[in-house]
Order: structure tokens, then sequence, then C-alpha cells
């Protein structure tokens, strides 16, 4: 067991790995194409510098009596790293929502509905391919556990949060090296979605796909606010007034509304656990107690946004600096997530790790190569790229792409990404079925899922159709 000053000192060299993850970016101009975040050079500093590299040379040399046997980072220091990342992830969920501006789901339907049908298609794709290669290949072949199958839609439209987030749940499932799997996943994820995006962006430009030669992005742009309702002055001296004489600081108030809406999640994901036990439970299917908390805490911001606006208080919510208290949150969570990755799990698990990652990626370039131009009535590559991107990766992987193509926002991209992630985050992409999917699978088993999955694949693509239906019907009228 460890303390609060070893947690402290653990946080301390988190901060030493950050600064010096943004000095090595700074030096490397490898690092600055691929646009990598400084908190994954800052993980793999960590991951360098641990046990499983820098200790397992120190071993290999001295013994593992030597001073290095362990890395530069003590049991104590590694203990509390492993376990942020299933803590940190709640803050960044529950930050996720609070102080946007949620327009009504027609409202959100009607400007962004392709963009949801493309989102979706990806993403329960990326189940089906994952359950069909591990049921024909994976299984037979190396006889992994057919948790496995989940991986890529955790490690790629997850990203490196739901991946750490997800490890505590593979582990009391069973699967104790899905969550290493996921984070490598999450990793190659993000370099490949960067990679394979700059170079479509090529590609559109020289085939003409892009309906504007934009100037190249050299330096990525801060990351625009996907609040597409500013903030009024309004709300400004609302909250002026509702501050005054407080004496607390905005920061501590707005902290205290990103734990509230934690606990919100915690509530009704007991609820849940509760209603499980008396009911279908009894008959021994359990499924909730292996949902973690995060899908619930991004729940938890909506309830907590609705009813603050309820109250007259929304306006204490400062989106931007939410959104400070979230990315402090993602970049502790992705250091200490990348720096705990056990490399002797991946190693052990290599055909499996590269199956899965050539399996991902082709199908997230292919689906974007056929799907979008037909599901998009225009623009499809500008709107489409920013998807491709996020599902393998981040959600600022996605917006860079679009800025790649669409420097000037003339296309109305960034407008239906922002839109589509409303009706997007609370289910996939580290929603309630990501987070419940492993359960399932070691419930249910692979061929059940694969059913499952492989019917809401259709049934996006049925949407799909229609929408491609409903676009077309005015322009045959004109004829």
């Amino acid at each position: 067991m460890f303390n609060l000053r070893t947690a402290m000192f653990a946080f301390i060299l988190l901060a030493l790995l950050l600064l010096a993850g943004r000095f090595v970016k700074q030096r490397s101009r490898w690092c600055q194409r691929l646009y990598l975040p400084s908190s994954i050079m800052a993980g793999v500093l960590g991951l360098l510098l641990g046990p499983g590299v820098l200790g397992a040379i120190a071993t290999s040399i001295g013994g593992e009596d030597t001073l290095l046997a362990g890395g530069l980072f003590s049991p104590d220091i590694s203990a509390v790293w492993s376990q942020m990342p299933g803590v940190f992830i709640n803050v960044v969920f529950a930050a996720l929502f609070l102080g946007e501006s949620i327009p009504a789901p027609r409202d959100i339907w009607r400007k962004a509905a392709p963009q949801v049908v493309f989102g979706q298609t990806l993403a329960w794709g990326q189940y089906v391919v994952g359950l069909l290669v591990t049921i024909v290949i994976l299984i037979p072949l190396f006889d992994i556990n057919p948790m496995a199958a989940a991986l890529i839609e955790i490690g790629f439209e997850g990203g490196h949060g739901t991946a750490g987030g997800m490890i505590e749940t593979l582990s009391d499932l069973g699967f104790a090296d899905g969550g290493d799997l996921a984070l490598g996943l999450a990793t190659v994820g993000i370099v490949s979605g960067i990679v394979c995006g700059t170079a479509l962006a090529d590609w559109g430009r020289r085939k003409g796909h892009v309906s504007m030669l934009n100037r190249d992005v050299t330096e990525p742009a801060e990351i625009p606010d996907l609040n597409v309702l500013a903030e009024t002055p309004e709300i400004r001296q609302q909250r002026a007034r509702l501050l005054h004489n407080l004496l607390i600081d905005p920061l501590s108030i707005n902290a205290a509304i990103v734990g509230a809406a934690i606990a919100v999640g915690w509530l009704m994901l007991e609820a849940l656990k509760w209603i499980e036990s008396v009911t279908w439970g009894q008959a021994g299917f359990a499924l909730f107690p292996f949902v973690p908390l995060f899908p619930l805490a991004l729940i938890g911001g909506i309830v907590v946004q609705v009813i603050l606006n309820r109250l007259g208080l929304g306006s204490l919510i400062i989106r931007p600096m939410v959104q400070n208290i979230a990315g402090v949150a993602l970049d502790v969570l992705i250091v200490a997530a990348i720096a705990s990755i056990s490399l002797q799990v991946i190693g052990a698990n290599l055909g499996v790790f590269l199956v899965l990652s050539v399996v991902g990626v082709s199908w997230n370039v292919l689906i974007f190569l056929w799907w979008a131009p037909r599901v998009f009535p225009t623009y499809w590559f500008e709107k489409g790229i920013g998807d491709m991107g996020q599902s393998m990766g981040v959600t600022a992987t996605g917006i860079l792409l679009i800025r790649m193509v669409d420097s000037d926002n003339h296309t109305g991209a960034f407008e239906g990404f922002a839109y589509k992630q409303l009706f997007f985050e609370p289910i996939v992409g580290g929603g309630l079925f990501t987070a419940a999917a492993p359960a399932l699978i070691n419930r249910l088993g692979a061929g059940p899922m694969l059913a499952i999955t492989s019917g809401l694949l259709l049934f996006w693509i049925v949407v799909g159709y229609s929408l491609i239906r409903q676009a077309r019907r005015p322009s045959m009228g004109e004829t």
C-alpha cells in the first residue's frame, strides 16, 4: 500500500516526464510531423526509463540486484501510476459535455445525420471485423481470449483514455493481458491515423476530391471548442452576479461540478447494479458489476448540466476551465497508462497484436474510401476524414485532419463533427457499449455478439442509404 506522499511524488515525476516529453517533441521533427501529443511522448519516456526497458537492460547486465533493476521508478511509484488511468478517465468523461449548449435531438439529427451514420458505421464495423478475425484466426491460431475482439474499438475508437480506463475491467473478467494490448493498439491507432490521414489528404488533393486547395498545415492551430454555440455576454454577466462575494475560486466551483457529475454517475451505476441483482441477475447473468464508472460519469455530466440550467445556475460552468480540468486529467491518464504498459505482454501476444492492428487500420481506411463518398451529399472528403481520424486515435486527430483539407471551414465539417459527438460518445468510443462489450462477449460468446454487432452495422448502413435517397429526391424532382 502507498501513502499520500508517494502519490505526490508520483505526480511530480509525471509532471517532469511531461516537460521532458514536450522538450523531445520540440527537438524532434519526426514527432512534430506526426503531431504526437506531448503526453504520448512523456509516456513513452516513462516506459523506456521504467522496469520494462531500462530495468530489463540493467538486469541483463548486472543481475536482479543491480541498482537500476527496476528502472528509475520505485515499485510504489509504478503502483500509483497503474491505478491512475481508472480514476482520471472518470474526470475526462464527466467533463465531456459540461458547459456545452446541447440542442434538441431533432435539430442535431437534421444538421449531422450523415456524420452520425458514418461515425456509427466505423465504430460498429470495428466490432464486426474484430469478432470475425478473432473467431476465424486468433482463437484457432493463438488460443486468445474471445474478449480480444473488442480491443480494436476500445483502443482505436476509444483511444488511450478508454483503454486505460478498461484495464481493471478486463482484468476482472479474466483477460489480464487485454489492458496492455488495448493501450498498444491505441498507440498504433493514433500514429497510423495521422500517417494515413496525411497520405489520404495528399491523395485527395491530387485526385480533386478536396473541394478547395487549402494551404499546407505545418503547425496545428489551437483546437477549436466543439461547443458550436459560443458563450454570450449575458452568460458572463449572470456568472459574475452568482460569484459575487462568494470568496471562492471559479476553478474550485468547476472542479466541484465535475465531481458532482462523477457522483451522479456513480449513483446511477450503483442503482443499475441493484436493479440487476434483484431482477435478471438472480438467474446468474451479471453485467453491471463489470461496467466501469466513466460512461455513467458522462451521462452524469449531462444530468448535472440540465439540473443547473433548470436552477438558473448553468452559467457557473466555465467551459474553457472545464476543458482545462479534463485536459490535465487526460494528460495524467495517458502518461501513466503508457508508462505502465507491459512490453512482455505485447511481446507474448505479438501475433494477436499485429493482426488486430492491420485489420483495424484497414477497416477504417477502406470504409472511408467506400462509404464516405456515398453517405455525404456534399464535401464527402472533408466531412469523412475527421471521423476516420477520430476512429483511429482521438478527437483532436479528427480535427487536425479536417484542418488539413478544410483550414477555413468552408464546408461546415467542424459543425457536423461537433454535433455528431452528442449521438456518438454516450454509446461507443468510450460509451456504454464500449464499457459493456467485454462483459457481453465473456457472457454471450463471440458468435452471438457477432450477430448483434453485425445487425447494428447493417442498421446504420440502411439508415445511410435512406439518407442518400432523401438527398437525391429533390434533385430528381427538379429534373
